[in-house]
């Protein structure tokens, strides 16, 4: 029964892994877990040895760094479908963690080992493309997300993260916006307060209401 269930979350989640009729992609295939880790739960932290890739069939796990002051900076989601180019670095490299992943809800997800991982890199050339095109897919993501960081206004990058919500009235809070933008809870509740002076937006306990996207455009566009 456990056999046959995996198949279907392999034919479902991962159908090309299937279509690519190699043997030591099957082979790849048998020996993958099907592991269920609960929200909340931490699944790599800074330091920690990579022992195995994963594969994400349901829910999202959130890589982020910590600095010493506390203050959090998301990185990426890693959701239905994908792979965490972290944990490819570090398989790839050797090296330890260099942040923490978090599951943002209940994920379940395949977990290939390490061995398994090296030996269809070296041997199949299908999952050698499957990796690194996840891996670039994403690393670029992370490479832009640092240019913003380092290069953009908060105000520019706040308008866009509001806007990229695509929705009037967005449910996050001050410090979950200031996760995701890298900043400080005390900066991003200041420039909100400032974009509800010029009628932007409504703020409310947990809620941001846009008022006026067409300004929020403009500040978005700011270079």
């Amino acid at each position: 029964m456990e056999s046959i269930s995996a198949e279907k979350l392999w034919a479902a989640n991962f159908p090309e892994f299937i279509k690519a009729g190699e043997a030591g992609i099957n082979s790849l295939m048998a020996s993958a877990k099907l592991v269920e880790l609960p929200a909340g739960q931490q699944v790599f932290y800074p330091g920690a040895v990579c022992e195995q890739y994963l594969l994400v069939l349901e829910g999202s796990v959130k890589a982020q760094i910590i600095s010493e002051g506390g203050r959090e900076m998301l990185l990426y989601k890693v959701g239905s479908g994908d792979s965490c180019v972290l944990t490819t670095s570090c398989l790839l490299s050797g090296d330890n963690y260099p942040a923490e992943g978090i599951a943002e809800s209940k994920v379940l997800a395949f977990a290939i080992s390490s061995h398994a991982f090296y030996r269809c890199i070296e041997k199949s050339a299908f999952f050698r493309e499957f990796v690194f095109k996840k891996f670039s897919a994403r690393l670029s993501g992370v490479i832009a997300l640092l240019e913003d960081v380092t290069f953009s206004a908060i105000d520019t990058r706040l308008s866009k993260a509001l806007l990229a919500e695509e929705s009037d009235v967005i449910t996050l809070t001050h410090q979950e916006l200031a996760t995701k933008l890298g900043s400080a809870r005390e900066v991003i509740s200041r420039h909100l307060k400032r974009f509800e002076a010029y009628g932007w937006v409504s703020l409310h306990r947990g809620t941001v209401t846009l008022l006026d996207a067409k300004a929020l455009l403009n500040v978005a566009s700011k270079h």
